[in-house]
């Protein structure tokens, strides 16, 4: 007779890229981009009215880090509010697309079948930054497939 297996305990996700960046109005930020483009909203910490840290995860992993601009204490690690840019790998990029441009979101890049074998499209958030959705995952790594 075998052992019923053993379960896992859970514990954080695979270290990722998370870029961070700053807003002139993080909370209105924050929620187009949980409420329109599909984040999570999993952590929001507030300091005197302003925004010190939030984590917005994206469903199929990752996800963005983001407070408000203050440019008494600006940082060159966060860069200018609207000067960012980012690309989210998503499975439902048709339907991400279909859903933003319902919403009147702007879209910078009609979305489109890539040569290296992706399908995505380009959106402007209301503080300028950038966003790429699409299925393209990246390369393998040397040695390993995929």
């Amino acid at each position: 007779m075998s052992e019923a297996p053993q379960h896992e305990p859970l514990t954080a996700p695979a270290p990722t890229i998370w870029p961070a960046l700053q807003a002139q109005d993080a909370p209105a930020l924050i929620a187009f981009l949980v409420d329109t483009v599909g984040f999570l909203r999993t952590a929001v910490y507030e300091d005197g009215g302003r925004i010190a840290h939030a984590q917005l995860d994206w469903p199929e992993g990752g996800g963005v880090m983001l407070g408000s601009y203050d440019p008494r204490n600006a940082t060159a690690a966060c860069g200018k509010p609207g000067t960012a840019g980012a690309y989210v790998v998503t499975d439902r990029v048709d339907d991400l697309y279909e859903r933003l441009r319902a919403a009147g979101v702007k879209i910078t890049t009609e979305i489109e079948d890539k040569p290296y074998g992706s399908r995505e499209f380009g959106i402007q958030d209301p503080e300028g930054n950038r966003w790429s959705f699409g299925t393209y995952r990246g390369e393998p790594r040397p040695g390993q497939g995929r």
